[in-house]
């Protein structure tokens, strides 16, 4: 029940509530399922079958202030909506609030580029030869691209504006080359409490943020995506 609670945009007070227990008991089930469920994900990517064709951005958050950003790097293979990995980095903070969050927090690392070159290392026995991938025009994406899928056809596609304030994900008007990879990653924001743009649910550290991202990716891949299926099928 806390794992299917806590992937359901709950917070730990509110499950807590829910369940009639401590919150603090909450706190050591949600690492303790994180555990499981990274191991989970990890034996599903090594048994799965060759993967042709995956999306893959960053969306961002922030831990404890908006002047202390994060970005999680989401790959998502192409159609099937299956997320492959979803995981959480340090950067600076940008625009309006860089001074602010260097004068108060000091310069933080961008740890974006190590941490989206590990989940594409982890990747590269599941995908297959050939493989098509696609992203939006970023352009630090590409050196990462060519240095581990030195093979693959890269596509990258003009970044659109979103049709919903606070919800980046969702792109405004006419056709969208990256929507399966912009739908996945407005469910994961929808469905993660500490991901809503505005919110006192939010993630006090890295790691914990990660728990969540690794939990949801487990519940996104096992329950929303049969549980489609099944309905598809009926």
């Amino acid at each position: 029940m806390i794992l299917k609670l806590i992937a359901s945009k709950n917070s730990q007070r509110r499950i807590a509530l829910l369940l009639g227990i401590s919150k603090n008991t909450v706190a050591k089930k949600i690492s303790f399922l994180a555990r499981i469920a990274r191991e989970k994900n990890r034996q599903q990517l090594i048994q799965s079958s060759s993967v042709q064709e995956i999306i893959f951005d960053d969306m961002e958050t922030f831990e404890h202030s908006k002047m202390k950003p994060l970005s999680i790097t989401v790959v998502v293979e192409k159609y099937t909506q299956r997320i492959l990995g979803a995981r959480a980095s340090i950067m600076p903070a940008k625009g309006l609030l860089a001074k602010r969050s260097r004068k108060k927090y000091g310069r933080r690392k961008d740890q974006r580029r190590i941490t989206r070159e590990r989940l594409f290392q982890d990747l590269k026995n599941t995908v297959g030869s050939p493989v098509t991938i696609e992203s939006d025009q970023n352009p630090h994406y590409i050196k990462s691209v060519t240095r581990h899928f030195p093979k693959a056809e890269y596509i990258q596609y003009l970044g659109r504006r979103g049709c919903v304030v606070g919800q980046g994900e969702l792109k405004e008007g006419g056709f969208d080359p990256l929507f399966y990879l912009n739908h996945t990653c407005a469910m994961i924001r929808d469905n993660l409490g500490c991901l809503v743009r505005r919110t006192w649910c939010t993630s006090k550290t890295i790691d914990h943020l990660q728990d969540r991202l690794d939990i949801y990716t487990n519940f996104h891949n096992n329950f929303l995506l049969k549980s489609r299926k099944k309905v598809a099928h009926a």
